[in-house]
Order: C-alpha cells, then structure tokens, then sequence
C-alpha cells in the first residue's frame, strides 16, 4: 500500500519536472527573437525619449536635459501645423483610393478567368518597383524637359506650355498621389484577394438562387465578410501614409513654398537641415509614435469588434 501512494506521487513529481524543462528549451528558442526586440525596438525607444528630453545638437552631441522645451519648440514652429493638415489630406486621399482600387482590382480578378493570369500581372507589376525608382521615374516624366505629361496637358489646355505639375501645391499633391497608387495599389489587391478567396463560394450561390443581384451580393455577403481584411489594409495605408516621406522628398522636398511639408520631412529638416538638432527631430518622432499606437489601437479595436 505504501509503495503504491510513493508511486503515486512520484508521478506528479515528475510531470513537473518535465514541463519545467519544457519551458526552459522554449524560452531558449525564444531568446534571439527576445534580444531582437530589445536591441532592435525597446534601445531605440529608450534613446529616442532621452534625446527628446535633452539638449541634443547633430554636431555637438547630448548638453543635458532641457524637458520640456524640445515640445514647446516644435509646437511652436510655424510648419508643424501645416504638415499635421497636409498629412492628414494626403493620408485620406491616398487611403480611400488605394483600398477602393484595390478592392474593385481584386474582384475583376475574382472573376475574370480568361484573362485572370494577365490582369494579375499587370496589377502586380508596378509593386515590384521600389518606391524610391517609382518616384525618380515619375519625376522625369514630370520634368518640362524631358517628361511628356507636361507636353500632353498643355496640348490639352490644362496647363500653360513650358510649366510644371510640380509647380503649385495641389497639383504636387495629386501628382505624387498618382505615383503611390500606381505603386501600392496591386500590394493592395492582393491582400484583398486572400480575403475575397476566404469567403465560400456557396453564399455566393445560395444568395443568386434567392434571386440577388450584383449589388446586392457585393453589399450583403462580400462587403460584411471582407471586413477584416479592409481594416487590416486601412491599418497598413495608414501607418504607410503618415510616415510618407521617401515620394515627397524626391519630387517636391517639400515644395513649392512648404506646401508639401509632411510630419516626416518636418523630423528630417529638424535632424539634418535647417535646425541640425536631434532633440527637437527626436520630440516630434516621439509625437508621431503616440499618434500611430492611438490610431493603430482604434483600428486594432475595431477589426476585434467587426470580428465578433
């Protein structure tokens, strides 16, 4: 009897053992992804606060705290406001075409089957061009010299000969909206392909036995189920738009007359041109940062609710 209960409790001994080290060999699989994070995420957050928090120059290095004068300056600048608005136009803009093309994209594939293969890559296409090649491209097809976009829409009467698309602030933003969407928007229609795939074609078929039509299809069965796909795209748009910077630089640099100034070209002008101080970049980054984890945590939120 007593070598029975000894036997007994052995066992869960013995189990515990077992899973102790089971735990320890995952937390070793799991260390080089943990010291990735670290250096990789928590050290540059860390560093950013302290050099936002400090009197830190790009040529003389770290003076000391000075909190909180680094935000007062920054919201104190007379572009901090202006590139806030444009960002935000551009970030809507760009959102409502590139996740409305993508979509419509992602569904003349769906149901396209002769040309299928064709379609999908000429869709595609553009995204395998980086962003910064896409925007030097369009930039020499701007260009009044050697561009043709400015040579047709002076014959068309749009604009006087010899100017540029460049040239006034709308017609920059637009320009550069082009640009984007002709890059991004096949990214955009094969996401919208993985959740137009996910829905079973069956809903699809009982719904044209009831007798509903295209629309009513596209409102009632795709729209509702594509929900978390949109959100998860309108996620990445987003982030994506708000951090623009790479485009504007390259056909704008913020111009004409700062009309183009976005919240990153504002951070870089900060660090590198105009001021060379790190502190003030730093603050304004920091900003930003707490904008995205607010937006992207209502986003988050609302793919959870759409989801239930």
């Amino acid at each position: 009897m007593s070598s029975v209960s000894k036997s007994a409790g052995a066992v869960p001994v013995h189990k515990s053992k077992a899973k102790a080290a089971q735990t320890r060999r995952g937390l070793l699989y799991a260390l080089p992804d943990w010291l990735m994070i670290i250096v990789l995420f928590f050290v540059p957050i860390v560093l950013l606060v302290v050099m936002a928090c400090s009197r830190w120059s790009l040529l003389g290095g770290n003076r000391g705290v000075n909190f909180p004068d680094n935000f007062v300056k920054v919201f104190e600048n007379k572009l901090f406001w202006p590139s806030i608005w444009f960002t935000l136009e551009y970030t809507v803009i760009v959102t409502v075409f590139l996740l409305v093309l993508g979509l419509g994209m992602a569904m003349i594939v769906q149901e396209s089957s002769k040309w299928n293969n064709v379609l999908r890559t000429c869709f595609l296409l553009p995204s395998a061009t980086g962003l910064a090649s896409a925007s030097l491209l369009f930039y020499a097809l701007y260009s009044p010299q050697v561009g043709p976009v400015t040579k047709i829409l002076s014959s068309l009467g749009l604009m006087q000969e010899g100017g540029s698309v460049l040239a006034t602030g709308q017609s920059a933003l637009w320009a550069t909206i082009i640009v984007i969407v002709w890059r991004f928007s096949g990214y955009y229609m094969l996401l919208m392909m993985i959740g137009l795939q996910a829905i079973p074609g069956d809903l699809y078929e009982a719904a044209r036995m009831d007798g509903a039509g295209s629309w009513r299809i596209f409102r009632s069965i795709t729209l509702p189920l594509m929900k978390p796909t949109i959100v998860m795209c309108l996620v990445y748009c987003v982030t994506g738009s708000i951090l623009a910077f790479d485009q504007f630089f390259i056909l704008t640099k913020g111009g004409p007359n700062n009309s183009t100034m976005t919240v990153v070209q504002l951070i870089y002008n900060f660090a590198f041109d105009s001021k060379k101080d790190l502190g003030m970049a730093a603050a304004l980054s920091l900003i930003v940062l707490v904008a995205l984890v607010i937006i992207n945590s209502i986003q988050m939120r609302g793919m959870r609710d759409n989801t239930k």
